[in-house]
């Protein structure tokens, strides 16, 4: 587990740092992702993550640096990254959790179908896959998976029947 951290809003100073995030991030777990793809989204992401379009929040170290972050619209997760120092000790957990109680109904979230890891994490938090597009949101011809999780108290019912 992360000691130390804590989550909070993005701050116009942390942008930078995201790309980076989400560059250190791409590379160790996106392995079908081209290296022209990572040099062309970069400049796509920056520009998402420097706009106002997603509610940003930011999981930080105890130096209040930003070790990962997830951008969320409305009900759907559309972007969470962690720095690769990061994996597997529960920040996304944590971020995710963040995102329930701000939104406190159901979730969704994309993924990318080769993705098998980020597949298995929100599956393990309850996620269900409910379709499949045969391109992203790009035109792309990258399979995405469509996952939903239903509102707490839903699952909280199912858990313990």
């Amino acid at each position: 587990m992360l000691a130390d951290t804590s989550i909070r809003a993005v701050r116009d100073s942390d942008r930078a740092s995201l790309v980076q995030i989400w560059e250190r991030s791409v590379r160790a777990t996106h392995h079908f992702v081209t290296e022209t793809d990572i040099e062309n989204l970069r400049r796509l992401v920056a520009v998402e993550l420097h706009g106002n379009s997603l509610d940003l929040w930011i999981l930080a170290d105890a130096n209040d640096a930003p070790l990962g972050f997830v951008g969320i619209a409305n009900d759907k997760i559309e972007a969470l990254f962690l720095d690769p120092v990061a994996h597997r000790r529960g920040g996304g957990r944590r971020l995710v959790a963040h995102v329930q109680t701000l939104r406190g109904g159901a979730l969704t979230v994309d993924v990318n179908e080769q993705n098998d890891s980020a597949r298995a994490f929100y599956e393990s938090l309850g996620f269900e896959i409910v379709g499949r597009s045969d391109l992203d949101d790009a035109g792309r011809p990258v399979p995405l998976l469509h996952l939903r999780r239903p509102k707490p108290s839903v699952i909280q019912r199912h858990e313990h029947s």
